[in-house]
Order: structure tokens, then sequence, then C-alpha cells
């Protein structure tokens, strides 16, 4: 008995432009389209649970926090990066917040960083590693953070 070699040559052929032209590749890592959770509250403010006051729609409302907003550029890179209403250079992001944090008169518990919905993940990663590098003036670092998008955006 004798194999068509012929024949398993061209099924062969087949399989393999089959499988070529249904392969979709996973989109890099970059651009993940990134959804971000609301802030969240992780302390007990004046001493009351979180949610127990049901007449507050603000989750945030009674926590001292600081925030953070980052626009992306056109690349998905960090463009605009403001503390509060100033805008601050990303260079120089570690040593304001140093500043701010580690200050004793400083009254925040928490950073939220606002994000606008184009920003890339690893620019997203590298504002985040800056803000846990920070130490709290009881000597603490920084544990409290929270994500929100950017205002306006996702309407």
């Amino acid at each position: 008995m004798e194999l068509n070699l012929a024949a398993m040559l061209d099924m062969a052929f087949q399989l393999l432009t089959f499988f070529i032209l249904t392969f979709k590749p996973a989109p890099v890592e970059g651009d993940i389209a990134l959804r971000l959770p609301p802030p969240q509250p992780i302390t007990n403010p004046n001493g009351q649970a979180a949610g127990a006051d049901e007449k507050n729609t603000n989750p945030v409302q009674g926590l001292n926090s600081l925030i953070i907003s980052v626009a992306p550029n056109k690349s998905g890179q960090a463009g605009t990066v403001a503390i509060g209403e100033r805008p601050v250079p990303l260079s120089q992001l570690d040593g304001e917040l140093r500043k701010i944090l580690s200050d004793s008169g400083s009254p925040f518990e928490q950073v939220i960083i606002q994000a606008g919905s184009g920003l890339r993940y690893d620019a997203l990663m590298n504002i985040i590693d800056t803000c846990t590098r920070q130490h709290l003036p009881d000597g603490k670092k920084l544990s409290k953070l929270s994500f929100v998008e950017m205002p306006g955006e996702g309407k």
C-alpha cells in the first residue's frame, strides 16, 4: 500500500494557510484601554464607617485627598501632570510629592490619580511607582492610592 504524498502535502498547505489567515495577535500591553474603578475610601473619616451615611453621595467626602491629574499626549504618555490645580513637570513629580506628603502639617490621607482615558498603561504605572515611593510624616509609606477617570471623559 502506497501513501498519496501529493494529497497529504495539499492538506498540510491548506491547514497552514487557514491558521495564518485566521491568526489574530494579542494587542500590545501598552495599548490596553483602561477602565478605572471609582475611588473608594479606605479609612473611617471621623470614626464613621464608609457607607454609613446614606445621604453622602460622594465616597471620598471627609477624607483629605491629594489629587494628581494626568492628561495623556497624542502618543499616550503623560503629557500634562498637575498636583491639585498646579501643573508640575513629570520629571519633578517625585520631589514635589515628597515635599508635600512628608510635611508634618500635611493633611493628606490618600492620593487620587485622575487619569485620562488615553493614558498608556506604562505611563500610569510610572506615576503609581512615584506615588508608592513616598513617605508620610509618621514615616510610613503612602499606601492609600485610588484611581478615577478624568472628569468629562467617558461620557
